[in-house]
């Protein structure tokens, strides 16, 4: 088909190329596709280019291959050749695609290699290439760029006439630049971006209607109305897979997964998130970012320390790629809690401080409260070996109009009555607006607070209500990361038989020493508490020892750990040994 030379029919030529061991490598069993070896290939190359009028032939050459690649719906190998042509009208005609762009496939570097390379004249003839431009600055993050392409097309424009193709041109230019106001999460500039675009844009240019469908889920999302967005989303999703839009087909399932995470949906939202990694390949593209971001926070949810970072750093990785957002400043605040759950402070004080500075930045403007609250919360951390921390908080909490944050001084001020004050109006807000996440997370705290303040029979009723609605998602850290007085919560819904199974999960992943001073502190989880001694002999019979191995361990005479086995028996309410360390594990004690 290349050569078009009729007496040398193609594959008789190729079999006996084959036989003659000529250097020739089948890629299928149906002897359809070959290749030469690659030092075969290169060979060839160069004496083809050392032949009078070489650089013609080669060029006609690159056109015919071009022509049978799109014959054989190859389009991105077409592309390459009508590169290698250099011929730019066909060239854009690929790239522009049948009603799907080139680089909406998948083809992204290689198209924005190639319009990097076009003198300005040759964009300014055809300003559609400058549009297409823009679309592949924004896939691979270089968003300072777009901005200036997108004004380059505008130019381009200014003086053709409107038809139909035009304005599909304006409409594209609008859905551009309501993607660039998704990166700074600025809802009104999205919101009113993407219904300038679904006003210019043809009613058939489906992979930018698409794509707009999407910016539109995100303006929702932005405003909190999440059953909006989350059909958004969903539309966006459906209609991009039909057309083969991947690239917002990835957009939007990173929007899903977090409707879905912050409906406290998690096992969902790590499905979501995994196909976006799925669709993202080994060398994926900076927008996967968001996605690992999510993983890390889920498999931190359920104390997964290990899986957590390793998704917290990927993200982190990715996000540095992206210019001008505010991504690697959230990719920082979560490493900062992480570090604090590893026990890890000066870790997390050194990203803390890196963060802080970064938001000063007026364009990451949007992550000041986040950065605030991550600061006091490593100042209540500080209080305990540093008072004036404690202040240092309170001035922050309410500098910044931290209501959670301020809740959480209060709380360790001891002032449960101001929390109180503070929590229940917000939890009545979170309802009303239907914000499940924040709703759980402000009822865990109404409840330490109303145990704080001596209600524990509403504290309970509030724990339960938690523990009910966070047993589906598999929350974990939502309670450890409280500490000790909502160990003893747990230890007391336990010993009440509120869901009890989740409870004494919750209490096992305390740290032993906070389990244990919980459980002894909770008045109604034994009716006496278990001596040190006792607690010693109990997290050996947990262990697995005799009672000679713990006579020997503790240095204690035989008749004596039977004695504590008694007591211990008698304080736990059992009969057996296995009873004795269900029991206890249900309380935290071991």
């Amino acid at each position: 088909t290349v050569l078009r030379d009729p007496a040398t029919p193609g594959q008789e030529t190729l079999l006996d190329l084959e036989r003659a061991n000529l250097f020739l490598i089948p890629l299928d069993n149906e002897r359809r596709w070959y290749r030469y070896h690659h030092l075969f290939g290169e060979l060839l190359r160069q004496r083809l280019a050392l032949q009078p009028g070489a650089a013609e032939l080669i060029t006609e050459l690159h056109t015919r291959a071009s022509i049978w690649y799109e014959t054989q719906g190859l389009d991105v190998e077409a592309f390459q050749h009508a590169i290698a042509a250099n011929d730019v009208d066909r060239a854009a005609r690929l790239v522009e695609g049948d009603g799907m762009p080139l680089l909406f496939r998948g083809a992204v570097m290689p198209v924005l290699n190639w319009l990097a390379s076009l003198p300005a004249a040759v964009m300014d003839e055809r300003p559609g290439l400058w549009v297409l431009y823009a679309s592949a600055q924004l896939f691979v993050g270089r968003l300072p760029a777009v901005e200036e392409t997108l004004l380059a097309a505008e130019a381009a424009l200014r003086d053709a006439e409107p038809t139909p193709a035009t304005n599909d041109l304006i409409g594209h230019i609008a859905a551009i630049r309501a993607a660039m106001a998704v990166a700074r999460a600025d809802g009104p500039t999205i919101l009113a971006q993407s219904l300038r675009a679904l006003d210019y844009l043809h009613a058939d240019n489906l992979p930018v209607r698409t794509a707009t469908i999407w910016t539109l889920g995100v303006a929702h999302d932005l405003q909190g109305n999440r059953v909006a967005a989350g059909r958004a989303y969903l539309e966006a999703i459906a209609d991009s897979q039909a057309i083969g839009h991947f690239i917002i087909t990835i957009a939007a399932l990173i929007g899903l997964g977090g409707v879905q995470e912050r409906e406290n949906q998690l096992p969902l939202a790590v499905e979501t998130y995994h196909s976006v990694l799925g669709l993202s390949g080994n060398a994926p593209l900076p927008v996967a970012a968001e996605a690992h971001l999510g993983l890390a926070r889920i498999y931190y949810e359920w104390n997964n320390l290990e899986a957590a970072e390793e998704h917290g750093q990927k993200s982190l990785q990715l996000a540095r790629q992206l210019e001008e957002t505010d991504r690697a400043i959230a990719c920082e605040l979560f490493l900062v809690r992480l570090a604090l759950a590893q026990g890890d402070e000066a870790e997390a004080d050194v990203r803390l401080a890196r963060v802080g500075q970064a938001a000063r930045d007026e364009a990451f403007a949007g992550q000041r409260p986040n950065v605030a609250a991550a600061q006091v919360q490593m100042l209540l951390r500080q209080a305990e070996r540093r008072p004036a921390g404690l202040d240092d908080a309170a001035r922050l909490a309410a500098a910044r109009d931290l209501p959670v944050s301020q809740a959480r001084v209060y709380l360790a001020q001891g002032d449960a009555p101001a929390a109180l004050a503070l929590l229940e109006p917000l939890h009545q807000e979170m309802t009303t607006k239907g914000w499940a996440d924040e709703a759980l997370k402000l009822s865990v705290l109404w409840a330490l607070a109303a145990q704080s303040q001596g209600a524990n029979e509403e504290a309970m009723n509030l724990l339960a209500d938690a523990l009910a609605n966070s047993a589906p998602g598999g929350f974990v850290r939502l309670f450890v990361d409280e500490g000790a007085p909502m160990a003893e919560l747990l230890a007391r819904a336990a010993a009440q038989g509120i869901v009890p199974d989740y409870a004494g999960q919750l209490l096992a992943a305390f740290p032993r020493r906070e389990a244990r001073v919980a459980a002894k502190a909770s008045g109604q989880a034994l009716i006496e508490p278990l001596s040190e001694r006792e607690l010693e002999v109990l997290a050996l019979v947990a262990a697995g020892l005799s009672n000679a191995q713990i006579s020997e361990r503790l240095f204690l005479a035989l008749s004596t750990v039977k004695g504590h086995n008694r007591n211990i028996f008698g304080k736990l309410g059992v009969k057996r040994r296995t009873e004795a360390v269900a029991r206890a594990r249900e309380l935290g004690l071991v």
